[in-house]
């Protein structure tokens, strides 16, 4: 009976060892068939996830940031020991002592689903980090093998701090937020190490699924959750009773529900330059590397400069728009039902797409019209007894376009601009005397457009760049990418073609009409006052933006030498040598136009406009930096007092030095006597050039003083004519002149360096003539020649240009009073030339245009 007893129970024990066995083996061999080919887990130890590149201000503050996933890597280190016993508490809290899975939680999810409960993953965190990096997300039992397989290999391989900090910032959090780091300023806009438990506790809800945990949406259920892991943390021993009886009372409170301000906030409105920092910078290293490389970026920007420069281009937009009287508005409407109650208009009007980066400027809804004025509610501004109005005092200057196309007559009461639901951008006028509030007034974004830059002279850094009137309104920069006809701005690389070549600012050109055959035809260029001059210094040429002088002086130079200049300077890639292009037919962009300017401000030194001080990679390594002259003295602990380090220059020189100087001294003479004068005049010395096409189609300005260049154009997206008397020292002047009286202030400014190998002679700025050294007058001018150059004064030094000067001559002069009449019917004319001398001249054949560009 024993011996049958005994042979039962060893049969017994047979079996189920052999079923041990066999099921060992057979979990063995699964784990042996899915344990083949896995991810290595070893490169974990090197990951590097995608993080927020940020761009910095020259004072270190947070500017803008670019990111695909927003996340801010933080080291376990960095992550404080609430935060990770949160999330352990609500992921994994045997988390410290299991081996990268956990066999009793395995167990329980199965039993569970066997009762017909909700199928759970029963995951550790090493688990889901395993899933999250090196697997895909499918809900099958292969997944779930390998991932018990590659939990137990990492467990191996990592620390556990190590595998909890790939966790806590890898994790989608919600709110375009992943890792902790991202989401604790996301929603409570603190730093990890400023969150308080029961914050804390919040955060740990999310991993989950964050829209179910939504703190405004589904509040009461994400409050049941987050006191869910603050009872986890307690009964794990992470919290006293007081302390989570105390957070387990404490509302849920989130930026996304107003408790706190959104970090945001702080942020400027991104804008045309830090976008084109993303532009540039992600074209250099890769839209991946810029949108995930956690770059740190030194921007050149000055904000200060920044707001100004937006300040005076809005202006000069502005004044042109206003001047032509027509009222367009935004175009966007919203329905009178929404307007019953303020809550109602104030969410309908904050949904609506309207520029709010306009400084000074309100989105507001026409809540009604009245006999004569409009009661408007407006975005951020608090109503008030009786309401805010627009009185009718402020539409008197614009028409209203039909929808015909057609303008309605001026308007007289506010119902004639503006229907209730209308959405309008209004401002606050105030008094000039003592800042007082007088009344809201009407404003629109223009149709015209433009584009404003300024750089320092010296290291190239572009101080401000503003692409347009709004950038919310259109993200197109027009500095950079817009090319235009820069017109007679561009006439200082002929002269600097012809200084070069031996000619002087006192050579006399002839100022006369000329012909020249095209395919198109016969182009007849035409100075802007369709006057001829005669014989003129070469200096007066520049500073009244002679066109036919600038022609015969690029036919006597050399278009392809105009040609070689213009590329030298940066001004264009490839310049096509038409005769036309002398004039600035050939499109280009603000931003090389100022650069190329800069060089005749700092001597003739190349110089390369950059947007970028600095770049740094995630560890802190530069990996760009825009200035690369040496200042070995920089490194030393002190220097002499009164002496500052000296730097070495290694910059191509693209022009000699004297002829810079001359050029800058023929362009002071544009600001003082020439097409400028008018618009143009700092408290320091200032050179620059107006530049108006064919047509005022654009019109520009580019100047400079000592250390800073800034210019200017403007003209509409689709070119066509500004209108009647639309030129650059008119339209162009005041912007640059607005911006530099504050760039001044602040950088100041000073004469124009002398550089040494040259000497001043005075002569006659009218003839040329030499003058004795001590002649003084306005017609006087100190003019620099080479040391050793032999100048030729006078007439005797006259260029044509090949023109046949004599066959030209007696020219065609349009007289103030005859603009219109035919030249061929023009009787002879009387002409007193830059000489002073009165010429009888005959009518010559009627001069027509073709488009040539520039016009002064």
């Amino acid at each position: 009976m024993i011996r049958f007893i005994t042979g039962i129970l060893g049969g017994i024990f047979t079996l189920v060892t052999t079923g041990l066995l066999s099921v060992a083996l057979l979990i063995g061999a699964v784990f042996w068939m899915y344990g083949r080919d896995l991810p290595n887990h070893e490169q974990l130890a090197q990951y590097t996830p995608p993080t927020i590149s940020r761009v910095f201000s020259g004072e270190g503050k947070i500017i803008d940031e670019f990111a695909r996933e927003r996340r801010l890597y933080a080291s376990a280190d960095e992550i404080p020991d609430l935060v990770k016993q949160a999330f352990i508490s609500a992921e994994d809290k045997n988390f410290y002592t299991h081996a990268g899975y956990d066999p009793m939680g395995i167990m329980k999810a199965a039993m569970d689903a066997a009762q017909g409960g909700r199928l759970r993953g029963a995951s550790t965190i090493t688990q889901q980090v395993m899933k999250n990096f090196l697997l895909s997300g499918d809900r099958k039992i292969e997944r779930k093998i390998k991932e018990i397989i590659l939990a137990a290999r990492v467990e191996q391989a990592l620390s556990k701090d190590k595998i909890l900090e790939l966790y806590m910032n890898e994790i989608f959090l919600g709110q375009n937020s992943f890792g902790v780091a991202a989401a604790a300023q996301t929603y409570f806009n603190k730093t990890l190490s400023q969150l308080e438990p029961h914050e804390a506790a919040y955060l740990a809800t999310l991993p989950k699924a964050p829209s179910t945990y939504h703190p405004v949406r589904e509040r009461e259920r994400a409050l049941d959750r987050r006191n869910y892991v603050l009872r986890e943390m307690y009964q794990n021993g992470y919290l006293t009773k007081a302390v989570y009886e105390k957070e387990r009372d404490e509302p849920l409170r989130s930026v996304q529900n107003g408790d706190f301000e959104d970090f945001k906030r702080s942020l400027p409105p991104r804008n045309y330059f830090t976008d084109e920092i993303r532009r540039q910078l992600s074209s250099d290293f890769g839209e991946e590397e810029f949108f995930g490389g956690g770059l740190t970026i030194r921007a050149t920007v000055d904000p200060e400069m920044q707001i100004e420069a937006a300040k005076a281009l809005r202006a000069g937009l502005e004044k042109y728009d206003r001047g032509l009287g027509i009222w367009r508005g935004t175009g966007l409407t919203i329905d009178p039902a929404q307007l019953g109650d303020e809550d109602s208009w104030r969410a309908a009007l904050a949904s609506v797409d309207v520029s709010r980066d306009i400084e000074g400027w309100f989105p507001a809804v026409v809540l009604e019209v009245g006999e004569r004025d409009a009661r408007i509610g407006i975005e951020d501004v608090e109503e008030v007894e009786g309401g805010h109005w627009v009185p009718a005092e402020d539409v008197d200057w614009a028409r209203k376009r039909n929808k015909d196309g057609s303008l309605s007559s001026r308007a007289n009461v506010a119902g004639d601009l503006v229907d209730q639901g209308d959405v309008v951008l209004v401002r606050r006028m105030t008094s000039d005397s003592d800042g007082s509030f007088i009344r809201w007034t009407l404003r629109q974004v223009p149709e015209v457009e433009g584009a404003f830059m300024a750089m320092d002279v010296n290291n190239g850094r572009v101080l401000a760049m503003q692409g347009g009137f709004s950038y919310q309104h259109s993200v197109f920069n027009r500095a950079t990418q817009a090319t235009r006809q820069p017109g007679s701005s561009f006439k200082p690389f002929v002269y600097a073609a012809a200084l070069d070549s031996g000619y002087t600012p006192a050579t006399i050109v002839v100022d006369a009409p000329i012909e020249v055959d095209t395919p198109q035809g016969v182009w007849r260029p035409q100075n802007y006052s369709n006057r001829f001059y005669g014989p003129t210094p070469l200096r007066t040429g520049i500073e009244q933006s002679r066109n036919l002088m600038t022609i015969r002086l690029a036919q006597e130079v050399g278009m392809n030498t105009v040609a070689g200049y213009a590329e030298r300077f940066g001004v264009y890639d490839k310049m096509s040598p038409f005769l036309s292009n002398a004039l600035g037919a050939q499109e280009t962009t603000i931003f090389k136009m100022v650069a190329a300017y800069s060089m005749f401000a700092n001597g003739g030194e190349r110089v390369e406009p950059t947007l970028v001080d600095r770049v740094q990679d995630r560890w802190g390594r530069t990996i760009y930096r825009h200035d690369q002259r040496s200042c070995a003295e920089c490194k030393m602990a002190s220097l002499d007092e009164g002496r500052g380090p000296r730097i070495i220059t290694n910059r191509e020189q693209v022009i000699d030095p004297i002829t810079a100087y001359q050029l800058t001294s023929m362009m002071v003479g544009v600001v003082e006597r020439g097409t400028a004068r008018r618009s143009v005049g700092l408290s320091v010395p200032v050179a620059g050039k107006t530049g108006t096409t064919n047509d005022a189609k654009d019109v520009w300005f580019v100047g400079f003083t000592s250390n800073i260049a800034a210019g200017c154009y403007i003209g509409y997206d689709r070119p066509r004519p500004l209108g009647r008397g639309a030129s650059g020292g008119g339209m162009c002047g005041p912007v640059f002149q607005q911006f530099m009286e504050k760039a001044t202030a602040k950088y100041g400014g000073g004469p124009f360096a002398v550089p040494p190998g040259g000497h001043f002679i005075k002569i006659d700025r009218h003839t040329g003539n030499r003058l004795s050294d001590s002649a003084s007058g306005e017609n006087v001018i100190a003019e620099y020649f080479r040391d050793g150059e032999q100048p030729i004064f006078g007439v005797s030094a006259m260029v044509d240009g090949g023109f046949q000067m004599g066959t030209n001559l007696p020219m065609f002069n349009a007289g103030e009073d005859d603009l219109n009449t035919p030249a061929s019917r023009a009787p002879s004319k009387t002409v007193t030339t830059s000489t002073g001398k009165k010429v009888q001249i005959a009518p010559k054949a009627s001069f027509g245009s073709l488009s040539s560009g520039g016009l002064y």
